[in-house]
């Protein structure tokens, strides 16, 4: 194992948990007396919640035993914060001392300078992670009435995981005001990203310390010491999410919203367009909605969370770094510049890669998806539920048309591997780009090649 490149040893260890979770659900002990789970099922329920995806083929409520939800509410902990964060967390608890190649894992991983300040980043993820949690489940717990709903659906939300103990998800609660803000704002919460996270407290502790202690100091000098990646993750979110609920508004207006008052119709669109790109929670039937719709949801799914953070796709960031490198061909600079600061050419190649082999994947995987499943043909939207299916499982959304539930166990097994790549596919890319950039003292002589 001490041989493993740094970006093997992450996709490793999360296999290790998958494997051991997948043979843990299996025992009798997991599921609910007179129900049975097969191995298919077992590893793509862990697959699933270590993924931090949400999509099922059992019933999370009613084919699983206590224990054997505690064992997936496990699993997507260990999924949402990352298994090497966690280890490194319980290393610092113990007092172990970082090796040298321990501490380049994590600080490739964490985008962090120095050993020390990795610790204190490490050790304010795990605090802020349960605060944030704590709270979500204060909030839900007076509106479920069961204290374990509340900790299992305030976990499930905050890690992006889109698991619900309730057969029809969230969609009994899609008139609670309560619950959709709660859910909404563990779910923006988790999918911005631990580190702008950190970020953003920074900038809040300035700003009230300017406010209450009447400090001097310009509020365009706050702004100006936020990072660049909160800049851009803080934008794009936004963005995505009134753009998305607009759009879901506009579509659904006169179809699955139909009839609804406006406050039931703002609270819907709102909330499936924050959890479309990552969570995977729903209050309103997901295979009833429009085609139009699907595909527009397909689009959030794809782009997904913010690096660092407990979501999937190819992130926020990658989107927000690329429309700034195409902003920079029409005005035939050389430069990416976004909020005025330059971006460096390798993490641009970077989000360049990681969108091209995520377009890669969705096309080959869908092509074989909907090869393996051809029997089902006959399903309306059939090509267009395949899709959306690999689209979510990539994205570690978990929302589903009702396609996952029929599929083969080879149709599950493909689902399996998309998941698996799409949290940790994007995650090992950018570290193993990171550990190592080769420097070419020449380069082939240029020759032009007609485009377009």
């Amino acid at each position: 194992m001490f041989k493993l490149q740094p970006a093997q040893l992450v996709a490793v260890s999360f296999f290790l948990v998958i494997f051991i979770g997948g043979g843990v659900l299996m025992l009798p002990q997991s599921t609910q007396p007179g129900h049975y789970i097969s191995p298919i099922d077992a590893f793509f329920t862990a697959t699933s919640a270590t993924c931090v995806t949400g999509l099922t083929v059992k019933d999370i409520g009613k084919d699983f035993s206590m224990f054997g939800q505690m064992v997936i509410l496990f699993l997507i902990q260990i999924g949402g914060l990352g298994i090497m964060t966690l280890s490194t967390f319980f290393a610092i608890i113990l007092g172990r001392r970082f090796t040298l190649r321990e501490n380049v894992i994590m600080k490739g991983a964490l985008d962090r300078d120095s050993a020390e300040e990795l610790k204190s980043l490490i050790l304010y993820i795990f605090f802020i992670t349960f605060a944030i949690e704590i709270i979500g489940v204060l909030c839900l717990y007076p509106r479920f009435g069961n204290i374990y709903y509340a900790i299992f659906h305030s976990i499930s939300a905050f890690c992006n995981a889109g698991f619900s103990l309730y057969t029809n998800n969230l969609e009994n609660y899609r008139s609670d005001t309560v619950v959709n803000m709660t859910i909404m704002a563990l779910v923006i919460l988790g999918g911005l990203g631990f580190v702008v996270l950190v970020d953003i407290g920074r900038f809040l502790k300035s700003f009230f310390t300017k406010v209450f202690f009447k400090r001097k100091q310009q509020g365009a000098s706050l702004f100006f010491k936020v990072s660049l990646q909160t800049k851009i993750v803080v934008t794009i979110s936004s963005l995505l999410i009134l753009l998305g609920a607009i759009v879901f508004l506009l579509l659904e207006n006169g179809k699955m919203l139909y009839g609804l008052g406006a406050k039931d119709k703002l609270l819907i669109s709102f909330f499936q367009s924050v959890t479309s790109r990552t969570a995977g929670f729903n209050t309103i039937a997901i295979e009833n909605l429009a085609s139009p719709t699907l595909f527009f949801i397909i689009i959030l799914m794809i782009i997904g969370a913010s690096s660092g953070s407990t979501g999937g796709g190819i992130k926020t960031n990658t989107l927000g770094i690329l429309i700034g490198g195409a902003w920079s061909m029409v005005k035939n600079t050389d430069n990416v510049c976004l909020f005025k600061k330059t971006v460096p050419k390798i993490i641009f190649r970077r989000c360049v890669m990681i969108a091209g082999l995520a377009g890669a994947w969705l096309i080959v995987f869908t092509m074989l998806l909907s090869f393996v499943e051809a029997g089902k043909e006959a399903m309306p939207n059939y090509f267009l539920r395949i899709l959306f299916e690999v689209a979510s499982a990539f994205g570690t959304v978990g929302l589903s048309t009702g396609v996952t539930s029929v599929l083969s166990s080879f149709g599950k097994f493909l689902l399996m591997m998309t998941m698996f790549v799409g949290r940790v596919g994007p995650l090992t890319l950018a570290l193993a780009v990171a550990i190592k950039e080769d420097k070419f003292l020449y380069k082939y002589p240029e020759e032009k090649v007609m485009v377009g």
